[in-house]
């Protein structure tokens, strides 16, 4: 999708520091910090002129909140749209939830760790997502219980593969570790994932594995 050339990087934060810190954990990595932004609206604006390949935005800034800023960026109707990491201190599931429903392709804690956080932008560029592990499991067992159950069925129906997929999915494996586990080759998951989504209507990973909690296929 980069076409060979470093994957460029908007960073939103209010705090200095914090952007100095992420700039400097991507740029060591490789990716090219092209933007910064001190608010939402100013992000927004940056992000829209500037076409990076990711937004990273912080929740609670001023002027637009982080939340609000991904709607507009990545939000359901957005023509051509950002892909956008949400980094913050707030692990609260109203924030994880709402991030994710306003198109975020990754949710991660700032305590995350330098790997996460270049593990969630080149996840979100090559339109995967990536949330923190420690919120996972909890956030979709959340999203189970507080959606109706009436959720849209496949277009066609799942092969028992596909099933085996979906719940590794859902339980948060990467596709390394499916592949391990299930014992097929990385492209082998990648093929059926791309075909789940396809048949469940669903944008990345993370509405995958929110659709197979709210389908119930996760009850023990």
């Amino acid at each position: 999708m980069t076409s060979g050339r470093p994957l460029r990087v908007l960073i939103a934060d209010d705090q200095e520091l914090v952007r100095s810190g992420f700039k400097l954990i991507l740029e060591s990595n490789g990716i090219e910090v092209v933007g910064e932004a001190a608010d939402g609206r100013t992000a927004v604006a940056e992000a829209r002129r500037l076409r990076p390949d990711v937004a990273l935005l912080d929740i609670r800034m001023p002027e637009m909140d982080g939340l609000e800023a991904t709607k507009r960026l990545a939000g359901p109707g957005v023509e051509d749209p950002i892909p956008v990491v949400v980094v913050t201190t707030f692990d609260l599931d109203e924030y994880v939830y709402t991030a994710l429903r306003n198109g975020a392709s990754g949710f991660l804690l700032k305590d995350a760790g330098p790997q996460l956080l270049v593990e969630a932008v080149h996840a979100a560029a090559r339109g995967d997502a990536l949330v923190s592990p420690s919120i996972t499991v909890r956030l979709l067992r959340h999203f189970s219980k507080t959606q109706p159950r009436e959720v849209p069925q496949p277009l066609e129906p799942l092969t028992e593969r596909e099933e085996e997929v979906l719940e590794a999915v859902a339980r948060g494996l990467t596709n390394t570790e499916i592949a391990d586990e299930l014992f097929i080759s990385l492209p082998t998951v990648k093929t059926h994932i791309s075909h789940l989504m396809t048949k469940v209507g669903a944008r990345n990973r993370v509405e995958l594995a929110a659709w197979a909690w709210a389908t119930g296929r996760m009850e023990s």
